[in-house]
């Protein structure tokens, strides 16, 4: 397998796991604080990162990619999911999901910024109308959400696709498990404190479900997913393999219903094949 077909492969299986992050999220947030749940969900992770690397023996990264791994833990490790965390306490997955599929477009713009990439003009037309046809998808289908979460949402994509740049940039020199571990781990000593004092003082009313959502975005969502992912953005291309997000939201909607019992219109797999065919479209052109 050649090395682009190599990074489709695994920002695909990357894509997947984070389809049910959101889910996952909404599911914990019934029975943790957001703010808690973020600290702890990069906790866990970032524990588990700190063997990974000592079991394995990494070196540390150079002083010159501090300032980038930074960034990474900034974006990825606390924003993204301490934003939409908040969110999802006032609307659904469901109606969460959508605003995924506006990644893409925004990892493509942080690509050309800090990844040194130059996708063709069609590559950005294709990009646009996939965004585009998310964006009428979740018009469509809007459930009156209040509007402080939508800007949470956007916000939360702004510093989730900076971050998903940032760290595929370091993934090809550092490798991508490498660039996760270590951003977990640089984050770890104030993410593990925080999460201490803010601690609930019972955890007699958890419901298993919401243990179950901890588990996944602490393992699935903050670690596991992430390795794919990064390695499929260095091989592929951060600007052409981050459009597989454009997928992300029917996966999440699928979930959601399946296992949050929400709504689903009849339309998701007609919207999903005109993502595909952007999707094909944009890796053409990139």
């Amino acid at each position: 397998m050649n090395k682009t077909n190599s990074g489709w492969l695994h920002g695909c299986i990357g894509m997947l796991i984070f389809s049910g992050t959101l889910p996952a999220t909404r599911v914990a947030v019934a029975s943790f604080d957001p703010l808690f749940l973020t600290l702890a969900r990069a906790s866990i992770a970032g524990l588990c990162s700190v063997l990974i690397l000592s079991l394995l023996r990494q070196k540390r990264p150079p002083s010159t990619d501090l300032g980038s791994l930074l960034c990474v833990a900034l974006g990825v490790v606390i924003g993204f999911p301490l934003l939409t965390a908040y969110a999802l306490q006032h609307i659904d997955s469901a109606h969460s999901l959508v605003f995924t599929g506006l990644l893409p477009i925004v990892t493509a713009l942080f690509a050309v910024l800090r990844g040194g990439e130059r996708p063709s003009p069609t590559f950005w037309l294709f990009s646009l109308a996939g965004s585009s046809l998310i964006c009428t998808y979740a018009i469509s289908r809007d459930s009156g959400a209040a509007t402080r979460s939508d800007l949470l949402m956007l916000a939360a994509i702004a510093v989730g696709g900076l971050g998903y740049a940032e760290g595929a940039r370091l993934s090809r020199r550092l490798g991508g498990w490498q660039v996760i571990c270590w951003a977990l781990t640089l984050a770890l000593p104030l993410m593990a404190t925080l999460a201490w004092l803010t601690r609930p003082l019972t955890l007699i009313d958890v419901s298993p479900a919401a243990w179950g959502g901890l588990a996944y975005v602490s393992l699935f969502s903050m670690l596991i997913g992430f390795i794919f992912w990064y390695r499929g953005l260095a091989e592929g291309g951060i600007a052409a393999v981050g459009q597989l997000q454009l997928l992300q939201p029917f996966f999440g909607l699928l979930l959601a219903a399946q296992l949050l019992h929400e709504p689903v219109g009849y339309t998701l797999l007609a919207v999903m094949f005109a993502a595909i065919c952007c999707i094909a479209g944009a890796r053409r052109f990139a």
